[in-house]
């Protein structure tokens, strides 16, 4: 998503047309040089070389927008340019806004759709040159990025991409997740497919798979891209003390186990004790997987399969670990309650879409 950006503008053009853009996207900060100073406080009047202001920006925003020459924004960048997976969403508009070009991170850093969006009301014309988009196929890198999904596999993208624009058969296998990612019909050179073993098949060159379950075999995995939807809901059971090593350790273990992926956890579901409990914050934080609470007549309203006395006795609802995740996720119980030393207890439900 792009939340940080800013204008370069270096001529009285220019700056016209930056102060257009920014009528419609107060958001955007406004660069131009000193020399053209006019007074205004809608922009900051710079005085360093153009140079090392664009290098600067290119550092630490989510898109930049140059108002001018296309080859000199090229000269100004490529020192900083490392991957597609960070580099800014870079935007080039003539002198006179008759075209708004969409030169760097079109996909992953949303360039394309901010070129659509402001050449809509500058009434310029957008260029797009990335292939998924002009043959009006699916963009392989950008599967599912509106629902959070990640993607487990990121080397092959490239080559499942040129299978996908070169209109080479290609498979998709989905067991989770959002079913809406994309409108309907799919490309002529795509099938849907209800088993996963069928993308060996030499029939397909290439495959998307989106699933939360975990992929081992080598031949799929070779010739496909894999998607991890955010569908599961880790409820968990715990005391006081329970360190996030321990909370760590037992997802990891459960979820391999079972065959699960680790990267399609939504969120953790757990008790409301009142206060914080330190190693399940902790866990929260590094993996920037959020916890959702419920107090113990929430829990207690959850039929669930596997009831405690004990838990009954301690916690005021006889379920803790399956009646928060299946509370949280809505959907259905997966893997029922485990149990881990010393003090722990995890239950997984699927998010139904």
């Amino acid at each position: 998503m792009v939340t940080k950006m800013a204008i370069v503008a270096i001529t009285r053009h220019g700056i016209q047309i930056a102060r257009k853009i920014k009528q419609r996207m107060p958001e955007v900060e406004i660069y131009v040089p000193a020399k053209h100073n006019d007074g205004g406080n809608d922009i900051i009047w710079f005085s360093e070389q153009s140079t090392q202001l664009v290098g600067n920006l290119f550092k630490t925003c989510d898109a930049l927008i140059c108002i001018f020459s296309l080859g000199a924004v090229i000269r100004m960048v490529a020192p900083y340019l490392i991957d597609k997976k960070s580099d800014p969403a870079i935007l080039v508009i003539d002198d006179r806004a008759n075209n708004v070009i969409s030169a760097l991170s079109g996909h992953l850093g949303g360039a394309n759709a901010l070129a659509r969006l402001i050449a809509s009301f500058l009434g310029a014309q957008p260029i797009i040159t990335t292939a998924a988009d002009v043959n009006e196929t699916i963009a392989v890198d950008l599967v599912g990025r509106e629902f959070g999904w990640t993607v487990e596999n990121f080397e092959n993208v490239t080559k499942v991409s040129a299978f996908m624009v070169n209109e080479e058969k290609i498979a998709i296998y989905q067991d989770a997740g959002e079913k809406n990612w994309w409108h309907v019909p799919l490309p002529k050179n795509v099938s849907m497919i209800d088993s996963i073993d069928q993308i060996k098949s030499p029939e397909f060159k290439g495959g998307l798979i989106i699933s939360d379950r975990l992929v081992t075999d080598p031949s799929i995995i070779s010739k496909s891209v894999i998607y991890r939807p955010k569908s599961l809901v880790v409820g968990i059971g715990l005391h006081w003390d329970t360190s996030k090593e321990t909370i760590e350790s037992g997802i990891s273990t459960v979820m391999e186990e079972k065959g699960l992926s680790f990267q399609s956890i939504r969120n953790i579901a757990s008790i409301d004790r009142k206060a914080k409990v330190k190693g399940l914050e902790e866990f929260s934080m590094q993996y920037g997987i959020p916890v959702e609470i419920y107090n113990k007549d929430k829990l207690a309203s959850v039929n669930v399969p596997n009831p405690s006395p004990t838990v009954q006795r301690f916690e005021g609802t006889s379920s803790v670990s399956e009646a928060s995740s299946l509370l949280s996720s809505k959907g259905e119980l997966v893997i029922p309650k485990q149990k881990l030393p010393p003090n722990l207890t995890l239950a997984i439900s699927r998010i139904s879409h």
